[in-house]
């Protein structure tokens, strides 16, 4: 569990098309090549520490031909940024993918004193 010591909390969020591969005969909806996509995202302000960031799928447009298949998690996360990473495999094909995320953690408070 995460204890936040400061006074400020801070919540950013975003929706992010990660890709749309139908348009272009891309990797994800022919289902070879890279099974992988992600997206370095930009908190809008830096926490006092890597924050607590949650990853869901706000939109999947998949073909029903196959078993389908995503791992979707928040890598390399630190105060300022996380990558967004979406990862399938085998047959799955997909279209186009949209990850909405969050993220919470402390962020410095500036009537805070330093006597230290």
């Amino acid at each position: 569990m995460k204890k936040l010591r400061a006074s400020i909390v801070g919540i950013d969020s975003g929706d992010e098309v990660l890709f749309e591969d139908f348009e272009d005969g891309g990797e994800m909806w022919t289902g070879r090549g890279q099974r992988e996509r992600r997206r370095r995202i930009k908190f809008s302000e830096s926490y006092l520490f890597p924050p607590t960031v949650h990853l869901t799928i706000s939109l999947w447009d998949m073909d029903a031909g196959a078993i389908l298949r995503a791992d979707v998690t928040a890598e390399s996360v630190t105060e300022k940024s996380f990558d967004m990473v979406f990862r399938t495999w085998g047959d799955t094909r997909i279209a186009r993918t949209r990850i909405a995320w969050m993220s919470v953690g402390e962020l410095e408070d500036p009537d805070a004193w330093d006597v230290g």
